[in-house]
């Protein structure tokens, strides 16, 4: 049985990408190195004795944060994936408050 609405989970995050990178789905787009805004959900594992989240889905806003009040996009984005595009950028990652 899947969890509702109400029960997930949202965690916002703030990378650091320090070189332009591209994304796995957006191949023909070049993005600028900085700072990006990433959303994780996740919802509750159920049946287990103790309190468990499995993510959901993970998403990644564009443009980057310093590009202002651009027209913005909300692009889906594997973890594995982010996690590569970090580490070859040598990216970091800070969770936002």
């Amino acid at each position: 049985m899947s969890a509702d609405a109400s029960s997930t989970r949202t965690t916002n995050t703030i990378v650091h990408f320090s070189s332009p990178f591209m994304l796995p789905d957006l191949s023909e787009e070049m993005q600028p190195a900085g700072d990006y805004k990433v959303v994780q959900d996740e919802e509750p594992v159920e049946g287990l004795s103790w309190l468990a989240y499995r993510r959901v889905a993970t998403f990644i806003h564009l443009p980057s944060i310093s590009q202002g009040n651009r027209l913005r996009r909300i692009v889906r984005i594997e973890p594995k994936a982010l996690e590569r595009l970090l580490a070859t950028t040598n990216g970091t990652q800070e969770p936002s408050s």
